[in-house]
């Protein structure tokens, strides 16, 4: 590894049964917005993200399609991945767990529980959704016999099963927590999890007899079953890590010691629903193969429509792609990190979606047009060679707020710091009337100063709002004559004088005031 700085980000990969929806893009953009920022701050950064291809759901669904579960798999994958290319999701690695790569990894990770005696065998009898892929107990599903999370009828089984010692690791875990507080975040989150865990822990079933399910990985001691999806899909952040090699002799695999790797990860990004496998399943699986945990695990809200959740059973999902045809993929990148506070539930409604886009279009689109053509207008596109300070303290502010935001996890109030920094620079265009200045020959100087000043917290503006709107703002340099945006470092100062800037049609173009969109 670099002697830089690193963050290790991931999302969770998707199930590749369907399409991907605004759950799987907030998610994601969440992720790649705080991958970009650390970029921006000078980090080396990985930004995982990718498809979970084997369990029933994917064998189902494919026999429903009249497809190969493999077919199905290559078809969704290529669609994740080209939603990811016109969200802008700048990840460094897609992960698909149909790799032969990943099966390796997986092999090698449920042998070496098994020979440090953290599997057993035993049988399964209970509640079962094939959607979740989740066990669930009577007491959990209640008399409708549906499961916690979905709300779909649950099929009883009884079954053959290996189960992985969990509960040994129970007050470790436990430990975990309390010693660590900002591990699980938000809080509230947090508490769910210690309150699951003041019940005895349960151990885990980590297979499925491949006489109901033959689409996974096979385990390596016992061939007639094959892993659990959760298990299978967990590992995912491992063997993209690089920390396991499974080539090598069992005693040379990786396992004790993951310095040259990325492992541990240091977010995982969730939605609530699946805080528990990723808090407790995956982190006790870690225990018991001797590797160091997640650095910290964020659980996210939901997106609803009134009171309920976005859900394509319930057909209340917007598509964030339609939304990204009629106004541009940053908008809504933009109104889905400005309008959630992380880890908590957000309505969406086309009014607040207008909203978001407004204060886009009218403050930070406004300034660049005005600022841009002034420099035109009064110096031939040229940027004055003048003191650039009369906007320091905001940028200062804004700097300072947003790095803290982002390190408290607060992504709304970072970019809401960025948006005070752009209203402070159109106050100031006011307060300073360079169109009055120009026409007095005697501030030609204090002309100079006002462009100056404006085009140095264009480039500010430019580095802040990159992580979430990186088409525009590239756009945005190249019109101040940059190749490119610069890092929050080298934008307080990088200098513009004599560079020629290019005016051009507005970033966030006006939409028409009788647009509305309606949940599909």
């Amino acid at each position: 590894m670099s002697g830089t700085e690193r963050r290790f980000f991931t999302t969770p990969i998707y199930y590749a049964s369907g399409e991907p929806h605004i759950g799987h893009a907030y998610t994601t953009i969440l992720t790649d917005v705080l991958a970009r920022f650390q970029r921006q701050d000078g980090k080396d950064v990985f930004f995982l993200t990718g498809t979970d291809e084997h369990g029933q759901k994917i064998q189902d669904e494919a026999e429903k399609r009249g497809v190969e579960p493999i077919e199905l798999c290559d078809l969704m994958a290529e669609r994740f991945e080209e939603a990811w290319k016109t969200l802008s999701i700048s990840y460094d690695r897609f992960i698909r767990t149909t790799e032969d790569e990943h099966k390796a990894v997986v092999t090698a990770f449920l042998q070496r529980l098994w020979e440090r005696d953290q599997i057993y065998e035993g049988t399964y009898s209970g509640w079962y959704c094939v959607s979740d892929e989740r066990y669930w107990t009577e007491k959990d599903i209640g008399d409708d016999r549906c499961c916690q999370v979905c709300g779909r009828e649950v099929t009883y089984v009884e079954e053959k099963n290996y189960f992985f010692k969990m509960s040994e690791w129970q007050d470790a875990l436990i430990k975990q927590i309390e010693d660590n507080p900002e591990w699980i975040v938000p809080e509230v989150r947090k508490n769910e999890i210690l309150g699951f865990l003041r019940q005895p822990l349960g151990d885990l079933s980590i297979s499925r007899p491949k006489s109901r399910l033959s689409w996974g990985i096979d385990l390596p001691f016992d061939t007639d079953h094959v892993a659990y999806v959760w298990v299978d899909a967990l590992i995912n952040y491992l063997t993209a890590s690089g920390a396991i090699d499974p080539s090598q002799p069992t005693d040379q695999q990786g396992f004790d010691d993951v310095t040259a790797s990325w492992w541990p990860a240091d977010m995982h990004l969730v939605g609530k629903d699946i805080l528990t496998t990723h808090s407790v399943y995956w982190p006790t699986l870690l225990m018991g193969v001797g590797l160091p945990i997640p650095r910290q695990i964020l659980a996210h809200g939901w997106w609803v429509v009134g009171d309920t959740k976005m859900s394509k059973s319930l057909g209340n999902v917007v598509d964030p792609l339609a939304l990204r045809e009629t106004f541009g993929t940053d908008a809504v990148r933009w109104y889905l990190m400005r309008e959630m506070p992380t880890g908590g539930d957000a309505s969406y409604t086309p009014e607040r979606f207008l909203t978001r886009y407004d204060e886009l279009s009218n403050v930070l689109g406004n300034l660049a047009s005005r600022a841009i053509s002034m420099i035109s207008k009064y110096r031939e596109g040229v940027v004055p060679d003048a003191e650039s300070d009369g906007l320091n303290a905001a940028i200062d502010q804004a700097l300072a707020d947003a790095r803290a935001s982002m390190d408290d996890l607060k992504v709304h109030e970072a970019f809401a710091a960025a948006m005070d920094l752009a209203r402070a620079a159109n106050v100031y265009v006011e307060e300073r009337q360079p169109w009055a200045q120009a026409k007095d020959a005697d501030q030609a100087a204090s002309l100079d100063e006002t462009l100056a000043t404006l085009a140095r917290v264009l480039v500010v503006l430019c580095a802040l709002f990159q992580p979430v709107a990186p088409e525009k703002m590239h756009e945005l340099a190249n019109r101040l004559g940059l190749e490119g945006v610069p890092t929050l470092d080298e934008a307080v100062t990088v200098g513009l004088a004599g560079q020629t800037v290019t005016p051009g049609s507005p970033l966030f173009p006006r939409v028409d005031p009788g647009w509305t969109a309606d949940a599909e």
